[in-house]
């Protein structure tokens, strides 16, 4: 059947994805909710320093600072938490919040608007500092055992499993006799991230993560099937939020974290921990996954292998934007509060609102449309096949291989994936290109792609990168701005309630768009040298084929009717990783190279 015709079969069949979960068919929720009903005035603010178990490199127990803010009330509520590093470094949110304190050094801004919307509502909410950050002690590990076990001990506390302090080295104990022991854990980037590593722990008394963002296993979010990104390593992450005392004596553990992130771009025993994906078969709380299919920091493949990895059992609600790294409230803010609201209401609180009836996914098609579907991944994947056309650099991409010996050449130059993909139809030396006929229909790439690449290096290192693109003019938004899809208004609209220190306003934010002739939707980076597989790099041999598979990013995209799906072939994509150094040049045998892509109907 010819590419044409399967993508047309393909736009009007139904199609089942492989490995979906479909949730059962949509009810009408109740109208229980939680009302604002307590001051936030007049709310209990508070720290506590949690007993991890761990030893710092002093000798001294590691304590972390979990700032509380909770309804005075006699009543038992539950808690919604975000643990992060960036509290008194970077700031959180899209106004760069810091915590403060008052002189007594008592807590009195709480970043983002969790505590102003939602203490009114009965719950309490816990901001934790990391390990080795803000009025912690011990050290930044950056995903390893001491953070996840250290935000793990205050589920514990919550739950009157593990021991409260009331000052960072006293003796004096605080309970949580206040907390129904039910704990919801939240946040961006490296906040969600934890969320998933404690999920990971299965600890009693998790019962729902909201992970924005956020990497699932911390060797994909410094390297990719071995090449190795250009996003530094986790030692100079360490450094650039660690409080002066971790400055001072976690020298070691920064060493550890080097060491155990080679430039040869090997799955070492300290990417094996940082690992949450293989552990994902504990998890037992509810999840609800939010992430930009544009998001360059954090890669989505981030969020596609741990949504696949989750046991069938675990409750589960997806959002995907076409926004870069950006948190909801910032792209969709109305809707985005109601939604976790009712989830929190839900999952927390027990209300019986149907949330969890709903539809399982929602996804942005185009700027600021949205769509909603029962299960996801939507697509099936459906081989396609690079061949010559009117050179061998510029082919066609279908379904039928190429003859046995077919091959085409590329330079390793230095330049990116943005410079290849502009002029597809022009010859260059610096990748091969192959694209799809015109498609006469809309078709949808939603899941995970992967790529067998069969090559020879003319050098004993070699990168190959492959980018999944869709031809066509369209407004999309604008991902790679600073802003990565949206614009920061001057205006402010409010969430909650505001003291003199901490205000319930924010400032608003709009969407960003741009017009494109081409959009790259999604990409993948490889060392040659790992072909055997991730533990080691093998040097490779002059005149030797090698094969490797690897995985594209994560997406969910429309590809539209009139425009065509392109695959383009290159070396290093020194946008996003390091190179080998030299100019190899790789020789593709394009009869045993295919491109694995899952197509769904866009109905």
């Amino acid at each position: 059947m010819t590419l044409r015709r399967s993508l047309l079969a393909l736009a009007v069949a139904t199609i089942a994805g492989l490995g979906t979960l479909t949730v059962p068919a949509i009810a009408a929720p109740t109208a229980v909710r939680s009302e604002p009903v307590h001051s936030y005035t007049d709310a209990v603010r508070e720290t506590v320093w949690v007993d991890t178990g761990l030893t710092a490199p002093d000798g001294d127990r590691v304590r972390v600072a979990a700032d509380i803010v909770r309804p005075r009330t006699a009543a038992k509520v539950p808690v919604i938490m975000d643990a992060s590093p960036y509290y008194l470094s970077r700031g959180r949110g899209n106004e760069s919040q810091k915590k403060t304190y008052d002189n007594a050094g008592r807590p009195i801004r709480f970043p983002l608007f969790y505590d102003n919307y939602f203490v009114p509502r009965g719950y309490a909410v816990v901001l934790v500092d990391l390990s080795g950050t803000a009025r912690s002690n011990g050290c930044v590990d950056v995903g390893g055992r001491a953070e996840v076990a250290s935000v793990k001990a205050v589920v514990d506390w919550l739950n009157g499993r593990a021991t409260g302090h009331t000052s960072a080295t006293g003796p004096a104990t605080a309970a949580a006799t206040w907390s129904t022991g039910a704990v919801g854990m939240i946040g961006k980037s490296w906040d969600g991230t934890i969320a998933n590593g404690v999920a990971a722990t299965g600890v009693e008394g998790l019962k729902t993560i909201v992970p924005i963002g956020a990497i699932s296993s911390w060797y994909d979010y410094y390297r990719s099937s071995g090449a190795a990104f250009t996003n530094g390593g986790p030692a100079s992450l360490a450094a650039a939020v660690e409080n002066e005392q971790g400055a001072a004596d976690c020298g070691a553990v920064k060493a550890a974290l080097t060491k155990g992130s080679p430039s040869s771009g090997d799955l070492t025993p300290m990417y094996r921990e940082r690992d949450y994906v293989q552990a994902a078969g504990k998890v037992r709380a509810s999840v609800f996954v939010v992430h930009g299919v544009n998001d360059l920091n954090v890669k989505s493949i981030n969020f596609g292998q741990w949504w696949a990895a989750l046991p069938p059992t675990v409750e589960r609600k997806i959002w995907l934007t076409q926004a870069g790294h950006v948190d909801p409230f910032d792209f969709r803010r109305p809707v985005w509060v109601d939604t976790l609201h009712r989830w929190f209401d839900h999952y927390l609180l027990g209300f019986d609102n149907g949330i969890e009836d709903e539809p399982l996914s929602t996804v942005e098609e185009a700027p600021d449309r949205w769509r909603d579907d029962s299960s996801w991944p939507a697509g099936t994947p459906l081989t396609l096949r690079p061949r010559p056309g009117r050179s061998a650099e510029v082919g066609a991409l279908g379904a039928d291989a190429p003859p046995a010996g077919t091959v085409a050449a590329l330079t390793d130059n230095g330049s990116t994936a943005y410079d290849w993909i502009t002029n597809p139809a022009g010859a260059s030396s610096a990748r091969v290109v192959y694209r799809t006929e015109p498609l006469t229909s809309d078709i949808r790439v939603s899941g995970t792609s992967t790529i067998t690449v069969t090559a020879t290096s003319s050098a004993p290192a070699a990168r190959v990168s492959a980018v999944l693109v869709d031809y066509g003019p369209a407004t999309i938004r604008d991902y790679r701005s600073t802003g990565e899809g949206i614009r920061t208004l001057a205006t402010r609209s409010c969430w909650g309630e505001s003291t003199a220190g901490d205000s319930a306003c924010y400032l608003d934010t709009a969407t960003a768009t741009t017009t494109v002739t081409e959009n790259v939707i999604a990409r993948g980076w490889a060392d040659l040298g790992h072909y055997a597989g991730l533990d080691h790099r093998r040097v490779l041999a002059p005149d030797t084929a090698y094969t490797i598979t690897f995985t594209l990013a994560t997406t969910d995209q429309v590809i539209r009717a009139g425009h065509r799906l392109g695959l383009v072939i290159g070396g290093a994509d020194t946008r996003h990783i390091t190179s080998t150094g030299g100019s190899p040049r790789l020789t593709v045998d394009l009869a045993r190279t295919a491109l694995h892509v899952p197509i769904a109907n866009t109905d």
